[in-house]
């Protein structure tokens, strides 16, 4: 089964910028699409492998932080090729 997912980091912190970085440049090494705009990233792929992968980078980032927000929309199907209609 095919997923698309959107995430935004936040860490609470000052020196936040360097963790989002880092973990964006996780995402990039995976072997999943990763599509990137100013507010969030997208990933996609099969939804048990692409959960695996985030539970295991996400925990990672968890542990290098004091605090942090993930804010993470799930979507039953691959969105990487989505183009406006309008």
């Amino acid at each position: 089964m095919k997923a698309s997912i959107e995430l935004t980091m936040s860490p609470l912190q000052d020196d936040y910028e360097q963790h989002i970085i880092d973990f964006i440049k996780t995402l990039r090494e995976s072997e999943f699409t990763v599509l990137e705009n100013p507010l969030a990233t997208q990933i996609y792929g099969d939804f048990v492998p692409l959960m695996q992968f985030l539970t295991r980078e996400m925990s990672k980032s968890m542990e290098q932080t004091k605090a942090v927000l993930f804010y993470m929309k799930v979507v039953k199907t691959d969105r990487s090729d989505y183009e406006p209609f309008f």
